[in-house]
């Protein structure tokens, strides 16, 4: 119940209380990982057919030209050794074993990437087990649930390995990412990332990535970047996002809705802490709305980056957020959105706003 409502001295509300982030610590079995490796809910339907590319920008059409002839080239049999072929269309010679192997796909927040890379990984003619799709996040988190060479061995039987928000944040993910994806391409596995970052330019302004430049050249050589320019569509032609609500407000819808959470946004953010990001998606897992009060500017960088992951997988699993206290756009420090992670964080403020949008409906129904 909430405390203004008690000092108050109304009655409780009957409903059953809602649900708490903050009471959840979830644990992911090793063998559940791979498994789940799948496009997640919101773009379960999604397909090269209903990507609406905006005419004034023609790298969009060509996008899709480009990953539909990568998705038809990964047909037949698993590519290694002499015959395969070419997976930018057309039949050809075995490809070079130091040339591209993949396509990246370059742009900013809210043109479509995810979308398209969930199209690529729908339209593979290949079985779901054959085929993984997840995020940066989840595929360090399943070496190190797996450890390095059974991670290698489990993947290498895959045609298409998609990895969405493709990010280096630290010289360790660096090397990791770079020798996995080594021995995956080896192994004949096809590969397919976004980004908000050109591959050559991962890890900037965020660590020495000169210090590491033969890494990140090395990841850059194993992908053809594709440069998807637009704007949000998120935003195109859309109201604002609603403004926040009173706690009363947000206290009152999560009583009224069914699988709704409620948390005091400070207390949440001390609660992510103490969970691997990697668990996010399972934390959230099943809810059908999360309300927060008392939401105030992050504190500090590495608490904005667990933020941005929390948002990153409400936004997969289509979860309403309505909140209490201040607009989504002042969560981060100009600082913050001036530094080596500004795309993460302004992709983030588009997704939540997306999801604060779709909350008005509830507080409509409570």
């Amino acid at each position: 119940m909430s405390s203004s409502i008690a000092a108050r001295g109304q009655s409780p509300i009957a409903d059953p209380a809602p649900l708490s982030l903050c009471a959840r610590e979830p644990h992911v079995p090793a063998d559940r990982l791979v498994a789940e490796m799948v496009p997640p809910p919101r773009f379960d339907a999604v397909r090269f057919e209903t990507y609406v590319p905006d005419p004034a920008r023609p790298s969009q059409t060509q996008a899709v030209q480009i990953l539909s002839g990568f998705a038809a080239g990964l047909g037949g049999a698993h590519p290694t050794g002499e015959g395969r072929r070419r997976w930018f269309g057309g039949r050809a010679k075995a490809a070079s074993p130091t040339g591209p192997r993949g396509v990246y796909l370059d742009g900013g927040y809210g043109v479509g990437k995810t979308h398209l890379l969930a199209s690529l990984w729908h339209a593979t003619p290949a079985a779901p087990e054959q085929k993984a799709f997840g995020t940066f996040v989840e595929l360090t988190n399943l070496v190190g649930a797996l450890g390095f060479q059974e991670t290698v061995r489990t993947l290498s039987g895959h045609r298409l390995l998609c990895i969405d928000e493709f990010e280096l944040d630290d010289p360790g993910d660096t090397v990791l990412v770079s020798t996995l994806l080594g021995k995956l391409v080896d192994a004949g596995v096809a590969l397919a990332a976004t980004s908000n970052t050109l591959p050559g330019k991962l890890g900037e302004g965020r660590f020495a990535s000169v210090d590491f430049l033969r890494e990140i050249q090395g990841l850059a050589a194993r992908f053809r970047a594709l440069r998807i320019d637009g704007d949000d569509y998120r935003h195109r032609g859309l109201p604002e996002a609603p403004a926040p609500f009173s706690d009363e407000r947000v206290t009152k819808t999560a009583y009224a809705t069914e699988g709704a959470s409620l948390d005091d946004f400070p207390h949440l953010l001390a609660h992510l802490a103490r969970v691997h990001p990697s668990r996010y998606g399972a934390l959230t897992s099943g809810l059908k709305a999360v309300c927060l009060t008392g939401v105030e500017a992050v504190p500090d960088q590495s608490t904005a980056l667990r933020l941005v992951v929390l948002a990153d997988r409400l936004y997969d699993r289509e979860v309403p957020v309505l909140a209490s206290g201040v607009p989504f756009d002042r969560l981060f420090s100009e600082e913050m959105l001036n530094g080596g992670y500004r795309k993460k964080y302004f992709r983030a403020i588009s997704r939540l706003t997306a999801l604060a949008r779709d909350a008005k409906d509830l507080v409509d129904a409570s």
